[in-house]
């Protein structure tokens, strides 16, 4: 059996792009994380990761080692918090569900904080990752205590709250012609563009889609197929930074990429895509715990900073 901390740096590295932005969300020594990696690789004789001068990336065989470390990863966190809520019977676990960009970037962060608040049931928290879509069917499910999401899209069944808003920006690989251009990218040679994106559901290719759509006054038809489609925003930035076509990203998941160098921006000359990052709740659910109101509250503050 593999080590469960090997399978969680393995599945860092995925969601962050790099050892190094793994290192840092999980709180380790870039050393550390590059030791666990290389027993990993040992262990199950392959390279995971291809290091060079431009930085470090999962290979082939490493992105398809990944997917599988983070199911076992999922299921261990599932299996500790439910012996934790043993621990305190009573203490029903806060159940929160988030996109794919606000798990990866913000709640690591939240969560930190909203422990540290020691209002009651927040040791104790239930974190599922999905794209937007999917976000809002377990809230209304009931499955769910709060949804965070990403897509310009609410519907009118869930109650919500905008708590902050989110920026897109074009990405490609350095070798990239646009990476080089004299002036910046418009709006229309951007919707003219087979881009490597998310799937259908994602709030990030639903705010990008609706912004083309209202600028140009064009129909969601008039947009080309993608290049292709991948089921999560580490999948597209490696899939842009190993050559592939443009991306548009949320800059909270592309910043270290682009200071490492292993992205380059392209500035758009005519439009600003933001999209904003909302709070979903069931209106037909009894109250949901103290410790989502406490969520808030974390998430308040760290917007006043």
């Amino acid at each position: 059996m593999a080590d469960l901390t090997a399978l969680r740096v393995l599945a860092a590295i995925e969601a962050h792009g790099s050892i190094s932005a793994a290192a840092r969300a999980l709180g380790l020594s870039q050393q550390a994380v590059s030791q666990r990696v290389r027993a990993l690789e040992r262990e199950v004789g392959a390279r995971l990761v291809d290091r060079s001068a431009r930085g470090s990336a999962l290979s082939e065989p490493g992105r398809l080692v990944a997917t599988w470390a983070r199911d076992v990863v999922e299921a261990a966190t599932r299996f500790e918090v439910a012996v934790a809520a043993l621990r305190a019977p009573g203490a029903a676990p806060l159940r929160v569900a988030a996109s794919l960009t606000v798990a990866e970037h913000l709640m690591p962060r939240w969560l930190v904080r909203l422990r540290a608040t020691g209002a009651p049931g927040t040791d104790s928290v239930e974190l599922t990752a999905a794209n937007s879509a999917a976000v809002l069917a377990l809230v209304r499910a009931g499955s769910h205590d709060l949804g965070f999401v990403e897509t310009p899209h609410l519907p009118a069944d869930l109650e919500s709250r905008t708590l902050a808003h989110d920026e897109l920006v074009v990405v490609v690989a350095p070798q990239h012609p646009w990476a080089h251009r004299a002036t910046p990218l418009t709006s229309a040679e951007l919707a003219a563009t087979a881009l490597v994106t998310r799937e259908d559901g994602s709030g990030t290719r639903a705010a990008l889609e609706a912004a083309l759509q209202a600028h140009l006054h064009i129909a969601e038809s008039a947009l080309p197929r993608p290049e292709a489609q991948l089921p999560t925003t580490a999948a597209v930035r490696a899939t842009v930074a190993a050559g592939a076509g443009p991306a548009v990203l949320s800059l909270l998941a592309v910043r270290d990429a682009l200071l490492a160098g292993s992205l380059v921006r392209v500035p758009l000359a005519d439009l600003r895509v933001t999209r904003p990052l909302s709070v979903v709740w069931s209106p037909t659910l009894p109250r949901v715990p103290d410790a989502a109101q406490a969520l808030l509250d974390v998430i308040a503050a760290d917007a006043r900073h």
